[in-house]
C-alpha cells in the first residue's frame, strides 16, 4: 500500500492508491459472473482543471444559473481536536453533527465544540492503516444508528446500536447484522448510508491485495467488490431483511445483498437528497482514479457493473475478467506528482455560496484538491477546482445541506464557506 509520509498515527488510513500493493496470492478464483447486457457502456468526459462551468441551482429553491469560480469558495475550521475524523452524520432534531474517528470513538459537535464520545468501540475493533471504525449512519426514522468497523480478527463488521434523546449510544444494545471475513487488511470499504427508498447500502471493496488477485469484484458469489443493499429490520431469525427488488435475489449462487458489482474500495459514496443520484467515489489501483454516478432514474445502480477488475477507470486491467456491460465512470483523473488515491464527497445543497448548488465535490488524499463536478442528464458538463485540504479522508453532507470536509493530517473538520 503506498504510504503518504506523514507523523500521525493514523495517516496512512484506507484511501492510499495500490500501485505499491503487495499481492500475495497467485490464485484466480472460479466463482460465478453475471453478464450485465442490460448496462449500457458510456464514454466519461474529462474536462481540463478550472474549466468555465455553469449549475441550475435546485430547483425548489432558484432556477437561476450561475457561474461557479475558485475564489468563491472558502474551507472554514469548523472542529479541531478530532484524532482522524473519518464519517459524519446527522439526525432529525439534534443539533449535533456526529463525527466517527477511526480509532474507535463517535464525538458530538455542537457550535464547532467537540463533546464527549457517545460511543468508544475502540476495544474491540483493530486500527489503523486501512482498517479501524470507518463509517457511521443514522436510521432515517427509528432511534437506530450503524457503524463499519474492522474487528480484532481483520473481518468487517456492521452493527447497530440504539441511540437515547441525549445521542448517546447503548453499548448493550449493539446488535450484528453482518460479519464479512477480510482476506486480506486492505481495501475494506467502510461507508454505510441509508438512501432515498429507506434501506441501508454498504460499500465493500474487494478484500484487498493489489489487482484483485482472486477475481472477486465480478463474482457474485461475493460480498466483496460490491455495493450491498439491505433493509436492517430484522426477518425472523435473520438480523436483516432483504429488499424483494435487489438485482441477484434468485440468483443461482449469487448473494441476494448484492446492489452493484465492480468496485475496488468505495470509501466513500453518497445520495443527493435532491435527486437521489448515487454518487460513489472508487479508489484506483495504480494508475486511475474514479467518480462513478449512478441516476436514480436509471435506478440508482440496481444491477449495475461499475468494471473493476476488467477496468481500471476507463482503462483495460485484467484482460480475463469481462467487458461486458460495463458502466464507466463520469469521471476519472490520472495519478500525478501529488494524487493517488480519491475521497468521495457529496452534492452541495447549502445556502451559502449559492454558485455550488447541485455540484458534486470530492478530493484526492494525497494531493489535497478538492475538486467541484457539475453532471447534466448523467453527462459531465462542468469542472472546478476549489483549493486545498489536506489529507482528505471525506467531504459529508450536514442536515442543511452544507458541506464539511475532514481532514487526517490536521485532526479537523472544515466546512465548505462562501471566501
Amino acid at each position: 500500500m503506498r504510504r503518504p509520509t506523514t507523523a500521525l498515527v493514523f495517516a496512512t488510513v484506507l484511501l492510499t492508491a495500490c500501485a505499491a500493493d503487495s499481492d500475495s496470492s497467485p490464485s484466480v478464483a472460479s466463482a460465478p459472473q453475471v453478464t450485465f447486457s442490460t448496462t449500457t457502456a458510456t464514454t466519461p468526459t474529462t474536462l481540463p482543471p478550472d474549466s468555465a462551468g455553469t449549475v441550475t441551482s435546485d430547483s425548489t429553491t432558484d432556477t437561476t444559473a450561475l457561474a461557479l469560480t475558485a475564489d468563491q469558495v472558502a474551507f472554514a475550521p469548523f472542529a479541531g481536536d478530532l484524532p482522524s475524523p473519518v464519517d459524519l452524520a446527522w439526525r432529525d432534531g439534534d443539533s449535533a453533527l456526529y463525527i466517527a474517528l477511526q480509532g474507535g470513538t463517535i464525538v458530538p459537535v455542537r457550535d464547532g465544540v467537540a463533546g464527549s464520545p457517545v460511543l468508544d468501540v475502540s476495544s474491540i475493533i483493530v486500527s489503523g492503516n486501512e482498517q479501524g471504525l470507518l463509517g457511521l449512519a443514522f436510521h432515517p426514522t427509528e432511534p437506530l444508528a450503524y457503524i463499519d468497523y474492522t474487528n480484532t480478527d481483520g473481518a468487517t463488521v456492521i452493527a447497530e446500536y440504539a441511540v437515547a434523546a441525549d445521542g448517546t449510544f447503548d453499548p448493550a444494545s449493539a446488535r450484528t447484522l453482518l460479519t464479512i471475513d477480510q482476506p486480506y487488511p486492505n481495501h475494506n470499504g467502510g461507508n454505510v448510508e441509508f438512501g432515498p427508498d429507506g434501506y441501508l447500502y454498504i460499500g465493500m471493496g474487494d478484500g484487498g491485495a493489489a489487482n484483485d488477485p482472486d477475481r472477486r469484484a465480478l463474482s457474485v458469489s461475493e460480498w466483496l467488490g460490491k455495493m450491498l443493499r439491505i433493509d436492517p429490520t430484522p426477518d425472523g431469525n435473520k438480523p436483516y431483511t432483504i429488499p424483494t427488488d435487489n438485482p441477484f435475489v434468485g440468483v443461482t449462487d449469487a448473494r441476494p445483498e448484492i446492489w452493484s458489482v465492480g468496485v475496488r474500495n468505495p470509501w466513500r459514496f453518497s445520495f443527493d437528497p435532491a435527486t437521489g443520484d448515487l454518487w460513489i467515489g472508487d479508489v484506483g489501483q495504480g494508475e486511475w482514479e474514479e467518480i462513478d454516478l449512478a441516476r436514480a432514474v436509471d435506478g440508482g445502480g440496481r444491477g449495475l457493473n461499475f468494471g473493476w477488475s476488467g477496468f481500471e477507470g476507463t482503462h483495460r486491467f485484467n484482460d480475463d475478467q469481462s467487458m461486458e456491460g460495463v458502466t464507466m465512470p463520469l469521471f476519472e483523473y490520472q495519478h500525478g506528482d501529488a494524487s493517488c488515491s480519491v475521497s468521495g464527497g457529496a452534492v452541495y445543497h447549502g445556502s451559502e455560496v449559492p454558485s455550488l448548488a447541485g455540484w458534486y465535490l470530492f478530493s484526492d488524499y494525497c494531493s489535497g484538491i478538492v475538486t467541484a463536478l457539475q453532471a447534466t442528464d448523467g453527462t459531465l458538463t462542468g469542472q472546478v477546482e476549489l483549493g486545498t485540504v489536506s489529507g482528505v479522508s471525506a467531504i459529508c453532507a450536514g442536515p442543511d445541506g452544507a458541506l464539511y470536509v475532514l481532514s487526517l493530517n490536521d485532526n479537523a473538520v472544515y466546512s465548505v464557506a462562501a471566501a
